[in-house]
């Protein structure tokens, strides 16, 4: 590849990237954003895989160990090694098979189907998962965007009343003093500093929210990967998505436990508990013999003085007797009834620990939702009252311009804590549905 190629190719990519960043960003909603994260996630492929492995183990771990053949000459004579001479001399051709303990391999069969059926429950979780993770990330750049937008919105305005006071001051006819003045730059400058924190927010949950987005490797085309180089280039959607909160009495506890019970998680605990039982199972069955079968076939050569020799046939039966048992197979039952109860403890500490959840989430809905009624009902429209009645008396020389900014600083934040609070309203309401959806394949994994 000659240097004028090389050149007119790295050309060819610096504007197409440059015609990327400058592309319109794709407008993205929660819903959208969820669906493209679900969609893309590797583990989820990852997930099927293992469990199609589990799968093909459960199926090699049924059969029967291959049988074992065996070919030997036996009782050569030392002297001249010669196969006629001795009648004790023969080919021997040998075959055994050895049987498992008891019902060991359809045990051992049940317990690796067991584990395979917890795989679709982890994938009921991860995408839940997923979707409380990816909101979470979607409503924390909603509430930058939008906090950018309300401050750019007083910006023009804080702008206009630094002009306003340096006119006012300059012309010694207004009330207007120096530190009005000075007041009025330090508050756009502390404006600027908030914009500039809250475009940081923004730009850090775009990147954290553009890892769930990102198609898979396998489906990137070469002529994609420049579009891919500086990440996907969206903004988030203008208005708040409407997450409902799954219908549960949250005051019953009884209900409740209910419903924790039927949570991926819980159930995948449920199996793992199916799994240990059947270890119990599959050791108890260790205190039973090992069978075995072999036969033989042995060819022996005709006599110096050509008398026949008769072949020989064998046939036989081993099995062995477990009956030093106390430090081998009593130890290794009491280990799987250890594990058994030991799954029962984590069930119970995980039931446990999503219900404290639930009742914190629960208890933040509750606050968050007074104070929601309490910005949207009272303090958004007095804050605002006070505002325009603070600049109306300043413009007809009857008010104090420090109290003008103070009221308009007043109303932006409330305006933003407002926002904040329909956010993490949203957030709780997101949380708790995580915890409360139940797993689609009740029933039907691990019988």
């Amino acid at each position: 590849m000659t240097i004028y190629s090389i050149n007119i190719y790295l050309l060819l990519v610096i504007s197409s990237f440059s015609l990327a960043c400058l592309a319109t960003p794709q407008t993205i909603t929660l819903a959208q954003a969820v669906s493209m994260a679900t969609t893309n996630d590797p583990w989820l492929v990852g997930n099927k895989l293992r469990q199609s492995a589990i799968t093909a183990e459960s199926i090699a771990a049924a059969s029967l160990p291959d049988p074992k053949v065996s070919l030997g000459v036996l009782n050569l004579p030392a002297d001249n090694l010669g196969f006629h001479q001795e009648a004790m001399t023969q080919i021997k051709l040998g075959i055994s098979q050895m049987f498992p303990r008891g019902e060991s391999l359809a045990i051992k069969q049940k317990i690796l189907q067991l584990k395979s059926s917890k795989h679709p429950l982890m994938r009921d979780d991860r995408k839940a998962q997923v979707t409380a993770t990816v909101t979470m990330l979607w409503l924390d750049a909603f509430l930058a965007q939008q906090s950018i937008a309300l401050i750019n919105q007083d910006k023009a305005l804080f702008e206009q009343m630094v002009d306003l006071a340096k006119a006012s001051y300059s012309s010694t006819v207004g009330k207007t003093r120096q530190q009005d003045v000075i007041r009025a730059q330090l508050e756009l400058i502390q404006l600027n500093d908030t914009l500039t924190v809250q475009q940081q927010k923004l730009d850090m949950a775009i990147a954290s929210l553009n890892q769930w987005l990102y198609p898979q490797q396998s489906k990137l085309s070469e002529s994609d990967f420049i579009d891919q180089l500086g990440g996907l280039r969206f903004k988030i959607a203008e208005q708040l998505p409407d997450i409902t909160l799954l219908d549960i009495n949250l005051n019953q506890q009884h209900q409740l436990i209910a419903r924790l019970a039927q949570h991926p998680l819980v159930l995948a605990l449920d199996i793992q508990q199916k799994m240990a039982q059947s270890s119990v199972t599959l050791a108890n069955e260790r205190f039973k013999p090992q069978w075995g079968v072999n036969a033989s076939y042995a060819y022996r050569d005709h006599a110096d003085n050509g008398g026949n020799r008769a072949d020989l046939f064998s046939v036989g039966v081993t099995f062995d007797v477990p009956l030093f048992t106390n430090n081998r197979q009593d130890k290794q039952l009491a280990a799987s009834v250890a594990r058994s109860e030991a799954v029962k403890t984590e069930k119970l500490l995980l039931i446990k620990q999503m219900l404290s959840q639930v009742t914190k989430f629960h208890q933040q809905l509750k606050y968050l939702s007074k104070r929601q009624q309490l910005y949207q009902q009272e303090l958004l429209l007095q804050s605002h009252e006070q505002a325009e009645a603070s600049l109306t008396a300043y413009t007809h020389d009857d008010g104090d311009f420090a109290e003008v900014v103070r009221a308009k600083i007043a109303e932006l934040n409330h305006q933003i804590a407002a926002l904040d609070i329909d956010v993490e309203l949203l957030k709780a309401v997101a949380q708790l549905n995580y915890y409360l959806t139940p797993s689609p394949k009740i029933g039907i994994i691990g019988e």
